[in-house]
């Protein structure tokens, strides 16, 4: 690097500057811009082509190697929701901190011919924490922080958030989410800090501060902070019905805004970096939108840094591939989110410059921001450093340090919101406390999605209790944890029992129940019904017995609640609170007050209608209660159409098992626990299957299936179910051995021998699969498939469905 610095000192000169990048931070403001221009124009001017087009490209750390670094050069990296360094997804954070180091030294090898080499940069989703890697502080969700309200504390969270990112080596966090959810149905709410743009627009900033420092301070972007992502511009809280990149119509103006308005605040704060979002405007993907990309965000906004897209949006774009979308470059995406796909993508961007699609001006743009962001996060100087030699890199005590959990454990406490108390909170001295609830010592579950894993941090676990208190949350507490600690050092007695039996009547029952972890479009939901009636049933079983009880709700979301409502003497919505569930003991004991206020309206009926305000709220934006308000809450209306006409015949969609279904794989007894793959996901060594998620029409929308030979994998219904089986599924390669799909009902089952119906779909493509009576007289509760040689098969749905009498089996 020695010759690009000298290089750079010479163009710095005869640009009136004396000094190198390193020394330019301690100049006057005027002198630092100039510095920087000077410095990315130059390098700018002796990159390659095909240097300049690895700039935009940004794989993801699943799909290439150091090696694969070393050749291209890529701009930048990420891992994405399901991935972690030398493909393990729970690896140490020493792990995380040698691939840091291996790609960073891989992009600054010297080139040849005095070519420059550009440092790289790795992103990642720490959307509440560093909670990809195991050990780290899990915050709360941003719904949760919204209740809170407090933008200091959202400041400090994103401080904390952003060392524990630079103990591990990495350089960009793709964070806030500053979408205006207008509709809880969608399944990212919990990403959204309110339904209110001002109090978005906030906090956002505010994370922004916390994540890079204060604009204009000199520690900006230095030791302790990260570059941060406004996400996703914009309109992704704002699709009809809720539904996750869809589109958002409307008269522009208004719409920019409600969901625009949070962008100038965050601008203000300082924020590098801007991610495009997958929805459509009025009809047109914002991954190819001029007018909104470059026009509103760039010239009316002045947006300065860099604009990244999202998982493979530019393929949605009209008349893309994932291979080929100059439209994005055009309309003013600067780096191009392209997992796996990045060679085949730099191909054709090389060969678009060279052609005159994308002028050459655009090109140097594009790179000259991403430079620019480089440049600010102190990446390009005589300074910059290995990642492994930067501020708290390899501190690996920052993780989850006290000082961490104690802001988490605070910001837990600050966004429990009491919807209702009849007097049993707080939770007297003495008292005898039975804890039910399969929920209540389960941190994944109260973690949500982004944990670990892409979809929660307790949905691919096999094995124990991993994903509960295991070793994938060794720095964390339960909400258990913290109520035993809690009721016995105020002289009780506390007892868990998650199915809610007990032999000493307790003095009080607390019900700890909610949503399962999910993230994107797998959370998007047709109404807004909570169906699990777990926490229902021990709360009525309870007030049976004359036992007071407590709900504490899980959600990443407001819900139609009323049956859980009218049974509870008290309800807290505790929203997603991550590791410290000492936090809502805090509250319940009443050792802190109870402070959290809605930042969504929740609604009073469960027809499914969005609910952004007075009109058809039960309880509206703002509310909640103090522990001293006890006045009664009426009895709420408990008829729910919806409850009787949910259609379950999806089995597998959307990249999800429906509730209760459940996938195995089987080598031998299927009824070992260590067979169940749950989210089809996993891999199970003895029976010889190993399943992963792939991209179909969205991230992970579908299940790539090895199964070795004399393996089996099946899908249950546990509880039944009815009707013919429609799969959409591929075949990869030519099975070379016997390939079988039983359906059975208990032991009454159906063998099929598919095996000359795979031969001919082997590499052909996604296909429609379905089975009737009229080749499986036992259309029963379980599908399995058994092969007698290596088969690779893709899975993108599965479903059940009532067809005429009749109907023939197709493969």
């Amino acid at each position: 690097m020695k010759a690009y610095w000298l290089a750079t000192a010479a163009a710095l000169a005869a640009a009136g500057c004396t000094t190198v990048p390193g020394d330019v931070e301690s100049a006057p403001a005027a002198t630092a811009v100039s510095a920087e221009d000077a410095v990315v124009t130059d390098l700018v001017s002796r990159m390659s082509l095909e240097r300049k087009v690895a700039q935009l490209i940004q794989p993801q750390i699943n799909s290439f190697t150091a090696e694969d670094m070393r050749r291209y050069r890529f701009g930048s990296y990420l891992n994405g929701g399901n991935g972690g360094p030398y493909g393990d997804e729970f690896a140490p954070a020493s792990e995380w901190l040698r691939l840091a180091d291996e790609m960073y030294d891989a992009s600054v090898e010297p080139l040849a011919n005095g070519e420059p080499a550009i440092p790289t940069m790795w992103g990642t989703d720490a959307v509440h924490g560093h909670t990809n890697v195991v050990g780290a502080t899990i915050f709360p969700h941003n719904i949760a922080l919204g209740a809170a309200g407090d933008a200091d504390l959202v400041r400090r969270i994103g401080k904390a958030t952003a060392v524990e990112i630079e103990v591990t080596g990495i350089d960009w966090n793709f964070s806030p989410t500053v979408a205006v959810a207008q509709d809880d149905r969608w399944g990212r709410t919990y990403e959204s800090y309110s339904e209110n743009p001002d109090l978005v627009a906030k906090l956002g900033a505010a994370l922004v501060e916390g994540l890079q420092g204060r604009k204009g301070d000199p520690d900006f972007l230095g030791d302790g902070h990260v570059i941060a992502t406004a996400k996703h511009f914009f309109g992704d809280g704002g699709t009809a019905n809720g539904v996750d990149q869809g589109e958002v119509n409307g008269d522009i103006e208004r719409l920019i805004a409600l969901h625009g308005r949070p962008y100038p605040a965050t601008i203000a704060a300082g924020v590098e970096s801007v991610m495009a979002s997958f929805n459509s405007i009025n009809g047109r993907k914002m991954h190819g939108n001029e007018a909104l990309l470059t026009g509103v965000l760039r010239d009316r906004m002045d947006f300065d840094g860099l604009v990244v897209g999202d998982w493979n949006g530019h393929g949605q774009v009209a008349g893309c591939t994932v291979t080929d979308c100059a439209q994005s470059l055009l309309a003013g995406l600067d780096i191009y989110m392209v997992p796996d796909d990045w060679k085949a993508l730099m191909e054709t961007l090389v060969a678009q410059v060279k052609d005159g699609t994308i002028p050459m001006a655009r090109l140097d743009e594009a790179v000259t921001r991403v430079l620019k962001v480089k440049y600010r996060a102190g990446l390009l100087g005589a300074d910059a450093k290995r990642p492994s030699e930067r501020g708290y890199a390899g501190q690996f005590d920052k993780l989850a340090s006290s000082e961490h959990r104690a802001i988490a454990r605070e910001a837990v406490a600050r966004s429990q919101v009491i919807l209702k108390n009849n007097g049993v909170l707080p939770l007297r001295s003495g008292a005898k406390v039975l804890v039910a609830g399969t929920a209540a010592d389960d941190i994944g579950q109260a973690s949500g999605g982004w944990t670990l894993e892409w979809q929660g941090g307790s949905e691919y676990v096999m094995g124990g209790d991993a994903g509960k208190n295991g070793a994938l949350f060794p720095n964390a507490s339960s909400i258990w944890d913290g109520l035993k600690e809690a009721v016995t050092g105020k002289g009780g007695t506390a007892t868990l029992s998650p199915d809610g039996s007990f032999s000493a009547r307790p003095d009080v029952a607390i019900v700890v129940f909610g949503e399962k972890p999910y993230a994107e479009f797998a959370g998007d939901q047709g109404d807004m019904v909570f169906r699990d009636e777990e926490g229902l049933k021990l709360l009525r079983s309870f007030r049976e017995k004359g036992i007071p009880t407590v709900a504490v709700f899980l959600s990443g979301r407001p819900m139609w609640m009323n049956r859980e409502l009218n049974a509870a003497d008290a309800f807290v919505a505790s929203w997603l609170p991550g590791s410290e569930g000492a936090g809502v003991a805090d509250v319940l004991t009443g050792a802190r007050p109870a402070t959290g206020r809605l930042s969504f309206s929740w609604p009073a009926d469960c027809s499914g209608k969005p609910v952004n305000g007075p009109e058809g709220a039960l309880f509206a934006f703002g509310y909640g209660r103090s522990l001293e308000d006890t006045s009664p809450l009426g009895q709420l209306d408990e008829n729910c159409l919806a409850l009787e006409s949910f259609d379950s015949s999806e089995l597998f969609g959307s990249g999800r098992l429906a509730s209760g279904v459940v996938a195995y794989a089987a080598g031998g007894n299927l009824s070992m626990a260590s067979d169940m793959l749950a989210q089809m996901r996993g891999t199970s060594s003895a029976a010889g299957v190993a399943i992963r998620g792939v991209d179909r029409n969205a991230q992970e929308d579908a299940r790539e299936i090895t199964m070795q030979p004399g393996s089996r994998f099946g899908i249950l219904q546990p509880d039944g179910g009815s009707g013919a089986y429609r799969i959409t599924y591929q075949v990869l390669g030519r099975p070379t051995g016997p390939v079988s799909l039983t359906v059975a009902n208990g032991d009454q089952a159906t063998t099929i021998d598919v095996t000359r119906e795979f031969q001919h779909a082997g590499d052909k493509g996604w296909r429609e699969m379905v089975v009737t009576a009229a080749c499986a007289a036992t259309l029963g509760n379980r599908i399995e498939f058994a092969t007698g040689s290596k088969l690779t098969f893709g899975i993108a749905s599965v479903s059940r469905e009532d067809l005429p009498e009749g109907t023939e089996c197709t493969f």
